[in-house]
């Protein structure tokens, strides 16, 4: 049986990386998430990684940490560095890059630079993550001192789900921008996670 692998994930992917263990077939592959919330907080999240790294790095060979860079200014790549050998991250600045794909996204940013960007996670918690956290809910005129550089929101979808399509469109609406679907699946989520687990295969 292939060594166990932990993936130590964004909880704003575990249900996207679920569905991903389900449909290869990872048994051997675990996962420990940190709090989603922390997509709001990335000052927060290196100090969080360096703690699970540290709580299960003599339990497995190899850890894969399921964050992009995702606000921290080179930090999760720090932690990384100074925590030792058998662990990688998925690559890029940020979930809407690895899950568009580098070029798509940069051609989508060079397209409209005032552009939001949702995937399903942040669909589903719009309310929460977008309205409710920027208090918007209680001060709905604070809406373009937010968002007024903004000119359209694209849905970075990775299911085909018509009520989650309907959810972004209507958070466009309520936010006042011009809306784009576009949709990318897992993206380099799947294939990063594909190769890491390849990789340990031929090990």
């Amino acid at each position: 049986m292939p060594e166990p692998i932990l993936v130590i994930a964004c909880g704003a992917l575990a249900r996207e990386i679920n569905e991903l263990k389900q449909s290869h077939g990872w048994d051997h592959v675990h996962m420990k998430c940190i709090d989603a919330q922390l997509h709001n907080r990335p000052e927060q999240i290196p100090a969080r990684l360096r703690e699970e790294i540290r709580r299960f790095k003599t339990e497995y060979a190899r850890i894969y940490v399921a964050y992009a860079d995702c606000g921290t200014r080179g930090e999760i790549d720090r932690v990384i560095e100074e925590e030792g050998g058998g662990i990688e991250r998925l690559p890029g600045v940020h979930c809407y890059q690895f899950f568009a794909g580098a070029k798509r996204f940069a051609e989508l940013a060079d397209a409209e630079p005032g552009t939001f960007y949702l995937t399903d996670f942040l669909t589903r918690h719009f309310d929460k993550l977008v309205i409710q956290a920027l208090k918007l809910d209680e001060h709905p005129e604070l809406r373009d001192s937010y968002f007024g550089n903004y000119r359209r929101l694209v849905y970075l979808s990775q299911t085909p789900d018509d009520n989650l399509l309907a959810a972004a469109q209507a958070a466009a609406r309520r936010l006042g921008l011009e809306f784009e679907h576009v949709h990318c699946g897992y993206g380099q989520l799947e294939t990063s996670l594909v190769a890491m687990v390849a990789g340990e295969s031929r090990d």
